[in-house]
């Protein structure tokens, strides 16, 4: 039984699928693209606030942090980063990791961390 596939054909999968199914669609000439299915609206909703710039607040301290430095170092939170510390974003790294500046230096922190500062004017 042959395949009739184009040569572009498209499969969605899961990250736990891909390294399988990559080397199937290899030898099928097919394309493969992974997709998250984690979209929630107010997730959606909290990253359009963030840009660079803006204010945000930590609302959970990490275990670890790591500096933003050009060298950076990665070393156990003893109370440097907590829960209230307000910082503004100074870039986007990939997965949700942003460089925060705070009073204390600047740290690389996932989204889960921290959330926009909403002021009032």
């Amino acid at each position: 039984m042959a395949l009739n596939l184009s040569s572009a054909s498209l499969i969605a999968c899961s990250n736990l699928q891909f390294n399988s199914l990559n080397t199937e669609a290899r030898k099928l000439n097919l394309l493969v693209k992974c997709e998250s299915k984690e979209s929630s609206g107010e997730s959606d909703i909290r990253r359009s606030k963030l840009a660079i710039g803006s204010p945000v607040i930590v609302i959970e301290a990490p275990k670890m942090i790591k500096t933003a430095a050009s060298v950076p170092c990665l070393r156990a939170n003893s109370g440097l980063v907590k829960p209230g510390d307000v910082g503004r974003i100074i870039s986007r790294k990939p997965k949700d990791v942003w460089a925060v500046r705070l009073s204390i230096g600047t740290y690389l922190l996932e989204g889960k961390y921290f959330k926009p500062l909403e002021l009032d004017e």
